[in-house]
């Protein structure tokens, strides 16, 4: 990377996991989706991208990626931004991988929202919030959400975000299993269970959820009922986090990681020798507050304070 270059200029930023501490399925929208009501949070694990930017009269964007994921979000989302910024320039970025992929953590969509973030300030160009939730919703559903960061319902597709206060900074375990879930199939198995019935109750409970978050007994994951179906262990990885004493426990997204807030840390030591071999991960709950403060000491440099999204410094 060329970092040590008199017009570079570089950052070193982090983008966070989440989990859906709640996520009801409706029916089936005209668009083929579903639609869905989620309440998103972000946690500590993250994943890691330096990238710099270099004035030039060409745009190339480079990427070393140690698992070479193919079609990555990153290129894309960089892409993306520097045509909505009508900037040129070379872009290089590296990323470490921390968050499992395709387990229901949204590694690929933080990543590709970390781009979004920090290379308006590295260009010295601004793109507003609108502007860049719309490049991110055409990236993913679950972009826009981590830009935003902290705790949020997600309605529709998942992209229509309304904010929750912060809540207290609960300590959790991710259990990541290594089990491949297919969601195109999961959607599909679960559609024939969806009554008109049903959807109205799963509206009202999920209205009491989200007025009262005190009520962890009330979370739930529609995909788990069809899930667990197909993968037994996941269930039981779910019954050995109850029984370390996690509340809630639950799937995240179609999974198929699973993970369990925890009263104290004692209990999450003892979740961790229960489930002996499973890969597993201790994390934290991070608030919008820990999440913008987050992005302005990584950007700091190049950015001026206070302001969301983070506005470049460089802007004239």
């Amino acid at each position: 990377m060329r970092l040590g270059a008199p017009t570079t200029r570089s950052a070193r930023v982090r983008a966070l996991a989440k989990i859906n501490l709640d996520l009801r399925v409706l029916g089936r929208r005209e668009d083929g989706f579903h639609e869905l009501r989620t309440v998103f949070q972000t946690i500590s694990l993250a994943d890691t991208i330096e990238i710099s930017f270099t004035p030039s009269r060409r745009t190339s964007i480079t990427l070393w990626d140690e698992l070479q994921i193919a079609d990555n979000l990153v290129e894309r989302a960089a892409r993306m931004a520097m045509d909505a910024m009508r900037a040129t320039g070379l872009v290089e970025m590296r990323l470490k991988k921390r968050i499992p992929m395709g387990a229901g953590l949204g590694g690929g969509s933080s990543d590709a929202a970390a781009v979004l973030l920090a290379l308006p300030a590295l260009v010295g160009k601004a793109l507003d919030l609108p502007k860049l939730c719309d490049i991110g919703e055409q990236l993913g559903s679950d972009v826009p959400f981590f830009l935003l960061g902290g705790t949020a319902v997600g309605i529709g597709r998942g992209t229509e975000l309304f904010p929750l206060p912060d809540g207290p900074s609960r300590e959790g375990l991710i259990v990541a299993p290594g089990i491949h879930v297919n969601t195109a199939q999961a959607y599909r198995d679960l559609s024939p269970r969806l009554t008109t019935e049903l959807q109205q109750n799963k509206i009202v409970s999920f209205q009491s959820l989200t007025w009262d978050r005190s009520s962890t007994d009330a979370c739930r994951n529609d995909f788990e009922a069809v899930v667990f179906e197909q993968h037994g262990k996941l269930k039981a990885l779910k019954r050995r986090l109850v029984k370390a004493g996690a509340s809630p426990a639950l799937m995240t997204g179609s999974g198929s990681a699973l993970f369990g807030l925890f009263a104290d840390c004692h209990l999450i030591s003892r979740a961790i020798d229960i489930l002996g071999e499973e890969r597993t991960f201790r994390i934290s709950l991070v608030g919008r507050a820990r999440y913008r403060g987050m992005w302005r000491q990584a950007l700091k440099e190049h950015t001026t304070p206070g302001i969301w999204p983070p506005r470049s410094r460089y802007l004239k």
